[in-house]
């Protein structure tokens, strides 16, 4: 058995280097937590009330709802309502001791049963989203006494315990329990309150919160607006966090009130190609590696995150314990080699001049570069920017050629994997590949329970991605997250989550504001 101890906005970009980033831990003044006020965030939005149907809202809903485990800032898995778990040696059985004293905002206790209560919900009643693999494979869920829970998986399955950071624990008693959700009831430090969609989110805080003395703050509120610029909020107080892009990072990085951290996983950013119906010439091999030859890797991650843009051709960057360095040496698309891309249009028959690719993005101005490298090899470009759903629909569709994307931090990598396979959920940004093979090896790495052999499998998978360019990665940048110096109690997490298990806003205070300088 493995056992651990008990608990003991899309695209807002990197920045040049040298602008001061630190761990805002390192900056927290040594003073007693004041009590009150109300926290002011702008990071990501709220989709859905219900946290077991959302396509991105940790940002906003771990405020309010937690779950049997979180992802610490390092990337590691800890428990968090469960204040212990193991896993069989097989990797099949998977068991969690609950904390006592939990109760749901509305009084009532948390025990096992609506732990699995909300297991079959997703199990049963969820279609799509990123556990559907899980609940696929989950062969029963037991409740041996109050405070235990056993989830028994037909084969290993070892993203599980990562996964679970974002299957959220709620009351049966929240209205809309048999359909959608309308008003959650969590165990979280604060509480769904006040909803106005793409404006705000206010969440007061919750007095009987399990952890002691927690949380200092009287209230979190969100800022829900899509692409607002927040660093004159924040430099005026009007927020205290927030996530900033690039363009505005010299001038925070000038304010003493204002530190600047980054999100501890990345973002990364892609080019694919339509895989469900390619349009001829583009379900030509040869065509998609000059595509991928015209692509200036550093130029494009220049422009989108500076300094601090990683290039690679891989899901992760160096550090991670997926990182293969032996295939990100020989990416052969690491510089770009316009005279090899125009030598393979010619073997392939193509007349770039005769042939307009339909492109489509975000309305995103990094996917405007990639567009433009594109054109030097003589195709005539329509680029289609569109919002998040427009972007979504017109994918669906599939009929266009090329997409430029980028997709943020997750809990596990399998997360990223999930959305290539032939049923994976939101598999419109790369392209909707359809891949038995693909799929088998991806399944194959989640059913190793041994971490080093885990991360060879899963590179056999990517490797095939890239033998297929499915996808071509140009590089990563991590989110840039400022904070006020009046909040010594907040750090950046690993993903985008407000709270987790080591901190986060329950951990969050408000220090008296210094007063302007003065001349």
């Amino acid at each position: 058995m493995t056992m651990l101890p008990p608990l003991g906005r899309r695209a807002a970009l990197a920045g040049a280097a040298g602008l001061g980033f630190a761990s805002f831990a390192q900056a927290q003044q040594a003073e007693t937590p004041r009590r009150g006020g109300t926290l002011r965030i702008a990071t990501l939005g709220l989709d859905t009330a219900d946290p077991h149907r959302h396509t991105g809202s940790i940002a906003v809903q771990q405020a309010y709802v937690e779950a049997l485990t979180s992802i610490a800032a390092n990337g590691t898995v800890e428990p968090f309502l469960a204040e212990a778990f193991e896993v069989s040696a097989d990797g099949r059985v998977h068991s969690f001791r609950l904390r006592e004293g939990v109760r749901f905002h509305d009084g009532s206790a948390l025990t096992s049963a609506e732990v699995i209560a909300n297991l079959e919900r997703v199990k049963n009643r969820v279609r799509g989203g990123w556990l559907v693999s899980a609940m696929r494979l989950a062969e029963s869920f037991e409740a041996p006494d109050a405070r235990t829970v056993v989830i028994r998986m037909r084969e290993p399955y070892a993203p599980l315990l990562n996964l679970l950071s974002e299957l959220w624990i709620l009351s049966p008693n929240s209205p809309g329990w048999d359909d959608t959700i309308t008003r959650p009831i969590g165990t979280g430090p604060f509480t769904f309150g006040d909803w106005r969609p793409k404006a705000r989110f206010v969440a007061p805080a919750f007095s009987g919160y399990w952890q002691p003395g927690r949380p200092y703050l009287a209230a979190v509120e969100f800022d829900l607006r899509d692409d607002a610029d927040f660093s004159l909020a924040l430099r005026a107080g009007d927020l205290h966090v927030a996530s900033v892009g690039r363009d505005k990072l010299a001038a925070l990085s000038r304010d003493p009130a204002i530190r600047l951290g980054k999100l501890k996983d990345t973002n990364w950013f892609f080019v694919s190609f339509n895989n469900r119906s390619p349009r001829a010439p583009f379900d030509d091999l040869r065509v998609r590696q000059a595509i991928a030859y015209s692509l200036d890797k550093r130029a494009f991650m220049n422009f989108t995150a500076g300094q601090d843009g990683i290039v690679t051709n891989q899901m992760v960057i160096p550090g991670n314990v997926h990182f293969d360095r032996a295939m990100h040496d020989v990416d052969a698309h690491a510089r770009p080699d316009p005279d090899r891309a125009r030598a393979l249009l010619r073997e392939a028959g193509v007349t770039p001049a005769q042939r307009r690719i339909e492109l489509v993005s975000w309305q995103e101005s990094y996917a405007q570069v990639a567009a433009q490298m594109v054109t030097r090899l003589g195709f005539p470009v329509n680029h289609v920017a569109l919002d998040d759903l427009g972007a979504q629909r017109r994918l669906g569709q599939y009929d266009w050629d090329l997409a430029v994307f980028s997709s943020g931090p997750r809990a596990d990598l399998f997360l990223r994997y999930v959305r290539m396979m032939s049923d994976g959920p939101n598999p419109v940004l790369w392209g909707g590949v359809q891949d038995p093979e693909f799929d088998a090896l991806v399944n194959a790495a989640v059913r190793e329970p041994d971490q080093t052999r885990r991360a060879v499998a899963y590179n056999r998978a990517w490797q095939r991605v890239l033998d297929r360019y499915y996808t071509v990665v140009l590089g990563h940048s991590q989110n840039v997250i400022a904070s006020r110096s009046e909040v010594p109690g907040w750090d950046p997490g690993f993903t985008w989550a407000c709270h987790w298990a080591s901190g986060g806003v329950a951990q969050a205070w408000l220090a008296p504001r210094n007063p302007a300088p003065r001349g």
